[in-house]
């Protein structure tokens, strides 16, 4: 079942947003060759206690960290570590932030030093799917149109778009309805209301869209072992379209 929510909620929601993304804009500078995604991990949790927030991830399904820490072909759901970051490496930071109970979620992936020109592209095309993808988020849309307008760019240029990990509503708990697929056809499925909130978040790969299932349980790879990347906002839906409650403005 689909919860719209409240302007009070959504207010909520955007003030985790606003502290999100704040912490989002302090890792890309520090995200140099030599860090290790360990450093990371404990500079979330700071910033997030610091600001009277928690990291809701930690304790979700047994996962013992604040953040999700993805290098090169680990699209999502990748452990924080203590091997350094090196040159020409991508790494997606993962953390959905709890503020006074409200949620808020936002992945964002960074280069580490000088990647490839094909490396650059991915994370050019990943990033510019999702803001295709929320324009066309707008009362009256349907979900297939955001999975359409990720799809047919991210094919078009030569990439593919992971199919085993989708966005989602999001509330006062991580994953709520309406699911949220990164491909698919348009004007299908959940019509788009006022009082949505919910995640997009497409990953995107150099080659296979398939995925692999690392034994932790966790982390999944792209099955070529080519790189992947991912970029993600929650939104909510306005009656004239919609507020990115993640924006690093």
């Amino acid at each position: 079942m689909i919860v719209l929510k409240s302007d009070r909620e959504i207010k909520a929601m955007h003030e985790s947003g606003k502290i999100l993304a704040a912490c989002h804009k302090e890792i890309a500078k520090m995200i140099v060759p030599g860090i290790t995604t360990w450093e990371i991990e404990e500079f979330v949790d700071r910033f997030l206690k610091e600001r009277g927030a928690k990291p809701e991830q930690k304790g979700y399904k047994g996962y013992e960290y604040a953040t999700c820490a993805s290098i090169n072909e680990e699209i999502c759901h990748g452990f924080p570590r203590k091997s350094p970051l090196k040159d020409g490496d991508i790494v997606t930071i993962d953390m959905v932030v709890n503020y006074n109970g409200a949620l808020a979620d936002s992945a964002w992936s960074y280069k580490v030093g000088n990647v490839s020109k094909e490396t650059e592209r991915l994370l050019e095309v990943t990033k510019e799917s999702l803001y295709r993808a929320i324009e066309v988020s707008v009362p009256g849309n349907r979900i297939g149109d955001i999975g359409h307008a990720i799809q047919s760019y991210v094919e078009a240029e030569g990439f593919s778009v992971v199919r085993d990990f989708i966005g989602h509503g999001i509330g006062n708990v991580i994953h709520e309805d309406p699911q949220v697929p990164h491909y698919g056809l348009p004007h299908k499925g959940a019509r788009i209301k006022e009082g949505m909130v919910f995640t997009i978040e497409p990953m995107v790969n150099v080659g296979t869209y398939k995925a692999t299932r690392d034994p932790n349980g966790w982390t999944a790879s792209t099955a070529d072992g080519k790189y992947s990347a991912q970029y993600e906002h929650t939104i909510a839906i306005a009656k004239d379209g919609p507020l990115i409650l993640t924006e690093q403005k």
